[in-house]
């Protein structure tokens, strides 16, 4: 017999989000004390900075190159191993799916992708291991469990939340107090909202178990991606205007414009808006437009967002302890990748290999009669790791398809592994552009290699110090001093990668 595995990710959330990594805006104590009685990894990397390959990446227990989700729109093929269906067949456990699943690209058709249409069909699963899911999304949609939810028992605000776009361009559309792009008062009840709708899901799963069953449980919140629209109720917990911004937001525009010159034209080029490299990114927005106000308005809303994550994680960890659960379960706490925010000017998420993209979350409380002390460990890890730590906790031998290690209980244990690196993968296709990026972190030095595409020729590159520059704002890669080290972390790049898969998975839907 295993232990319980509660295994919680959000989407979109900076590593800073919460106070236990210096955050000091949302007040997040149930995930600050996860932290402090579990290890807190302050080093853990995306395997991509987005939403469809990175997701693959955590129930794979693979890399992108080799899962072969290469970027949103490519649907992970169904048939390929994962974690939830090696727990459920070689330990016996009970497994679910709680809220934002995105294996599936969410604006494909229905009757293409189950998870598109499994809640009009009244349907629960079993599906991709998962015995039980119940779907939500960031948007109203119409294709999840909690849209189906809310027809039947609360249609009445369901036009309060904010519209999916339609035409192009349409989601530039902004509200709140500064008319900040896709920032929305949302007037439904907070008790409606999908974060709690996701925590009662969880918990009513849960319900239907005897005390002796193991179970491992994805409790997976869709905030704080945007678009930024949490119960307006609940808005009183901060005032935007005097929410800070991120330490890395410059002070004006001439000052992002300095920086984003250092780094290859893509940056510069989604600032001003003359080149559009990812499409959650809207083709119409120019970051540059923001004003500072707005920039506040939308912190204001990703903080007010990440509280409510933080209540909804308390309430379910409460239920764990009125089972007599809590000793016996293990609680895993991250995201898929992070958000901008501001950072260099820029917003949303893109090929931007930096640490409000990269650096994630990444807490392990084990289960108290584990007897596991507590640790911050700094050892680089990533997603990849997952799946062997949830075998481990649960007692079963690992998979033979794994590529990454079980997490280190320990900065020691993490010496012991020689924990030296992590690595993340981007690759993109809008339109004419196209970007290929792949990154090492290594011994406080970030690097990223850009292969050949249609907007570089492959000699360009990233290369920061982040001890001595934790904002990446000066780039080294053309810097002599720096030739040899340069040389030798592109060509770690791809002696650790596994090899690429033989035949290119197909994109087929937009996201």
């Amino acid at each position: 017999m295993g232990r319980k595995i509660l295994f919680i990710t959000t989407d979109q959330m900076r590593y800073d989000a919460l106070g236990c990594n210096g955050g000091e805006v949302a007040r997040t104590p149930v995930l600050d004390r996860l932290a402090r009685e579990g290890i807190n990894y302050s080093r853990a990397h995306c395997q991509s900075v987005v939403c469809m390959p990175a997701r693959a990446t955590m129930i794979t227990g693979q890399y992108v190159r080799t899962h072969g989700v290469w970027m949103n729109g490519v649907p992970l093929p169904v048939d390929t191993p994962n974690v939830a269906a090696w727990l459920h067949d070689k330990g016996g456990y009970a497994t679910a799916l709680i809220g934002k699943a995105h294996f599936e690209p969410w604006l494909g058709p229905p009757e293409r992708f189950y998870e598109n249409r499994m809640a009009s069909l009244g349907e629960h699963g079993p599906y991709r291991g998962f015995d039980h899911m119940e779907l939500a999304n960031h948007y109203m949609f119409g294709h999840a469990h909690y849209d189906a939810w809310m027809r039947a028992m609360h249609p009445e605000w369901i036009s309060s939340f904010y519209q999916l776009p339609g035409a192009r361009g349409q989601n530039t559309q902004g509200g709140g107090d500064t008319n900040a792009i896709q920032v929305w008062h949302n007037a439904v009840p907070r008790e409606y909202y999908h974060t709690d709708w996701v925590a009662d899901r969880t918990i009513a799963w849960l319900k239907s178990w005897p005390d002796d069953r193991d179970w491992f449980v994805g409790m997976s919140f869709p905030d704080p991606h945007h678009p930024w629209d949490p119960p307006q109720s609940e808005l009183r917990r901060l005032d935007w205007r005097n929410v800070p911004l991120t330490t890395n937001t410059p002070n004006d525009a001439d000052q992002a414009q300095a920086l984003l010159s250092r780094k290859p034209k893509h940056w510069l080029g989604y600032y001003t808006g003359d080149i559009w490299s990812c499409l959650e990114s809207p083709r119409d927005f120019a970051p540059r437009t923001l004003t500072t106000d707005q920039l506040r308005e939308i912190n204001a809303m990703i903080h007010v967002e990440n509280e409510l994550i933080d209540d909804a994680c308390g309430r379910v960890l409460d239920y764990l302890d009125t089972r007599g659960w809590g000793n016996d379960t293990d609680v895993f706490f991250t995201t898929d990748h992070g958000e901008l925010q501001g950072d260099f000017g820029l917003l949303f998420k893109g090929p931007y290999h930096v640490d409000g993209l990269l650096r994630l979350p990444f807490i392990w409380r084990p289960a108290p009669a584990a007897k596991v002390p507590a640790a911050r460990v700094s050892a680089p890890v990533g997603q990849v790791d997952l799946t062997q730590t949830f075998c481990d906790v649960a007692g079963v031998v690992e998979p033979p398809w794994v590529q990454g290690q079980r997490l280190p209980r320990s900065a020691a244990e993490a010496d012991r592994q020689r924990r030296t690196r992590v690595i993340t993968e981007w690759e993109s296709e809008h339109g004419p552009v196209s970007i290929r990026l792949r990154s090492i972190f290594r011994d406080n030095v970030l690097c990223t290699v850009y292969e050949p595409s249609s907007i570089y020729s492959g000699h360009e590159g990233e290369l920061y110090r982040v001890n001595e520059d934790p904002l990446q704002r000066v780039n080294l890669w053309n810097d002599s001093g720096f030739a040899k080290l340069k040389r030798e972390l592109a060509a770690e790049v791809y002696e650790a990668l596994p090899p690429a898969r033989t035949q290119r998975l197909e994109r087929v839907a937009p996201v």
